[in-house]
């Protein structure tokens, strides 16, 4: 019965450590991560939501998740489409930034 334990595992160490060597590593760019300016090393990666996010070897935070705009694999911005969703969110800062500028009377 233990021939058949054995043989279940068809993917060896050495098969998934050559597989996250593969996809490298990335640096956390997110002003606001715990873990900006670290270079992780890639577990693996998911297509999530017309994007990608990686899963990274965070160290003393184990697995980290990362969203591909948070790292330096990103598009600049330069790159990126002008998209609805990103108009939505530019008029929502406007908004708010008119709406701190005003004088306190005006409530």
């Amino acid at each position: 019965m233990a021939a058949s334990v054995a043989s279940g595992s068809r993917r060896s160490a050495h098969t998934a450590s050559s597989c996250s060597e593969a996809l490298g590593s990335l640096v956390v760019t997110h002003p606001f991560h715990p873990l900006r300016g670290e270079r992780l090393r890639v577990l693996f990666e998911r297509r999530r939501g017309g994007g990608r996010v990686y899963v990274c070897e965070g160290g003393p935070l184990g697995s980290v998740t990362l969203a591909e705009g948070a790292t330096d694999r990103a598009a600049p911005a330069a790159e990126r489409p002008l998209t609805y969703e990103l108009l939505v969110e530019l008029g929502a800062v406007v908004a708010a930034l008119r709406g701190s500028c005003r004088p306190r009377g005006d409530l």
